[in-house]
């Protein structure tokens, strides 16, 4: 195993640079906090990690994170590591312990953002990665182009099985794409699981004979590992095209077992990643992080949207879209599918439109949907509308004078 492993790192610290960068080197690898006789040369060269770039950009006069040594003048640089892929093979959680794991807490760092990582080919060949993808996802939801139009079930909780059925199909009445539960829906007393996938399914079915189009709908099956298998296997029963997951909550070793199990396309959800990403100079860029949870089996990842209710910038949420999009690895080409949430209407399509440049995404309004004044079919017509009007590069008031449902929704959209 010769191949290495880089991670870049945006890094701030109080004193050296280059002695920051060392003792992180050895922290992560075969080092610790004093010099000890068993790590000789040899080893530290087969084993230690590499500081294979620091590159210097500024200073600051106060440190990003609390510190209990103050200097007066803190570096700010970008920091490549590497480690011999022998260290810890090819193995998502060792992989985290490695590049995310004690150095975000070391003294000489008073900040510290994982902004970059390439993995060996070997990352490729153990993990099986997108099943559906773009392409499978298209397949199943029968849009063959453009994008899919989507919603969450609303009110998030609260609704029992039979009324979260009677949203979906008011929703599938009105020609929707692809329906998802919230991440809060999972197995509640007042909405279990099962309930929930029977009825919900049943409406579906029903919708498809008569239409010949069959809505996915994204059932939140977050649970144990058994419980998550079990789950899976009624939507498929009951021919559901999609299963979800919390993947903060799961875990990377719940979702390589849910993959491994799974015969439908997995619908990732990134709830918490807040307190992964919002202090600027802590945690993680999202274009690193979404890679492993894409080797893992991720067909779909959220990444945000524009105009959102969250304190995210739209340039973060397109370049966390494209990454999306892009190949995770050169030895892992399938794509995976973005989804655009939060907020969003059918406001954001141009936009939206104009900064990825294709279509393949998932846009999902919840409010923008279910708060129509003419209705949740209305909602539908006005969103489908507003993307049409965006693809043909048509003003969205232009296209509101021939669609009464978008003109309508221009009223209530925000």
């Amino acid at each position: 195993m010769s191949e290495r492993i880089h991670a870049t790192y945006w890094l701030e610290t109080g004193g050296d640079p280059a002695h920051a960068a060392e003792v992180i080197a050895g922290e992560q690898s075969s080092g610790t906090f004093v010099a000890l006789a068993a790590e000789t040369p040899e080893l530290k060269a087969r084993a230690g990690a590499r500081v294979e770039r620091l590159e210097l950009l500024d200073h600051a006069s106060t440190p990003s994170l609390p510190t209990p040594v103050h200097s007066g003048r803190y570096t700010r640089c970008l920091l490549e590591l590497s480690w011999p892929l022998a260290n810890l093979g090819p193995c998502l959680p060792s992989l985290m312990a490695t590049i995310a794991g004690n150095l975000f807490e070391l003294r000489a760092v008073t900040g510290l953002r994982l902004v970059d990582l390439q993995l060996p080919a070997a990352f490729a060949a153990a993990y099986q990665g997108p099943a559906f993808g773009v392409a499978g996802t298209r397949r199943l939801a029968g849009v063959p182009q453009g994008p899919l139009i989507g919603t969450i079930i609303k009110p998030s909780v609260g609704l029992s099985a039979e009324e979260t059925a009677a949203q979906v199909r008011l929703l599938v009445e009105g020609g929707i794409d692809f329906i998802k539960d919230d991440e809060l829906q999972a197995d509640g007393p007042h909405c279990p699981f099962d309930d929930r996938v029977r009825a919900v399914m049943k409406v579906v079915r029903t919708a498809a004979d008569r239409s010949g189009k069959k809505a996915m709908v994204a059932f939140n099956l977050t649970g144990s590992l058994d419980q998550m298998r079990r789950r899976h296997d009624l939507v498929l029963s009951e021919g559901g095209t999609c299963v979800m997951a919390n993947l903060n909550s799961i875990g990377i070793v719940g979702m390589q077992e849910l993959r491994r199990h799974a015969q439908l396309p997995i619908h990732a959800h990134r709830a918490g990643w807040g307190y992964l990403t919002r202090c600027p100079q802590l945690g993680w860029d999202y274009a690193p992080w979404q890679k492993i949870w894409r080797l893992l089996g991720a067909d779909h990842m959220h990444v945000n949207g524009l105009g959102n209710k969250f304190s995210e910038p739209d340039d973060s949420v397109i370049a966390a879209a494209r990454s999306v999009l892009a190949p995770a690895m050169a030895a892992a080409p399938m794509s995976a599918m973005p989804v655009f949430s939060s907020g969003q209407t059918g406001l954001q399509a141009a936009g939206t439109f104009a900064a990825l440049g294709c279509t393949d995404l998932i846009h999902t309004a919840g409010g923008g949907i279910f708060g129509h004044p003419q209705g949740v079919a209305a909602g539908v017509e006005a969103l489908r509308a507003a993307w049409q009007a965006a693809v043909e590069g048509v003003p969205l008031a232009q296209r509101a004078a021939q669609v009464p449902a978008l003109a309508a929704a221009l009223g209530f959209w925000r």
